[in-house]
């Protein structure tokens, strides 16, 4: 679907269950997602993505073109919650197997997907969002352009304000002119 040097952004296939399941189980994968998740849980979220695309945008799948490996996923999805700033805004967003980490393809994935969502999506900003200890996360968020938005930093509707995951920090990226 979204092709770059390295990588191929397209739908989940039933193929991708069991290693999206075993990154899914990676605690130092998961640990700003509130932890490592079953099979079940796994399976779950890629039906999930897979209703999503019918909408036109989803956190797709990566592939690595060089060895058809999947890398965890990437994309744009309709998203926020309910009782926050960010209700409805369109989300960048991305996950990847440790293995793939420090190697740039986030960062490839992420702009590929900006690239597309200024292409087909009518939004004039685009949202990401993560927890505080998560440097990486908000690391690349920086190096994409976007910029901190505190205006819109929240606390997950999902953790008691005490937890560490519960303090989300936002930033956004606004369409180039």
């Amino acid at each position: 679907m979204i092709e770059t040097a390295r990588l191929l952004l397209r739908d989940w296939r039933d193929a991708d269950r069991a290693p999206f399941a075993a990154m899914s189980a990676d605690g130092e994968v998961m640990r700003h997602l509130n932890g490592p998740t079953d099979r079940a849980a796994s399976d779950a979220l890629i039906d999930r993505l897979r209703g999503e695309a019918q909408t036109g945008n989803t956190f797709w799948a990566i592939e690595r073109r060089a060895d058809e490996a999947l890398l965890g996923f990437c994309g744009l999805r309709r998203g926020g919650h309910a009782g926050t700033p960010v209700v409805d805004v369109l989300e960048i967003g991305w996950r990847l197997r440790r293995d793939a980490w420090g190697q740039g393809y986030a960062r490839e994935a992420a702009e590929a997907s900006l690239a597309w969502g200024w292409a087909h999506c009518p939004d004039s900003e685009i949202y990401a969002w993560t927890v505080l200890a998560n440097t990486g996360s908000w690391g690349l968020m920086e190096r994409l352009g976007m910029r901190r938005r505190p205006d819109c930093d929240f606390d997950h509707p999902v953790f008691a304000s005490d937890h560490p995951l519960s303090r989300h920090l936002v930033y956004s990226i606004g369409r180039p002119a």
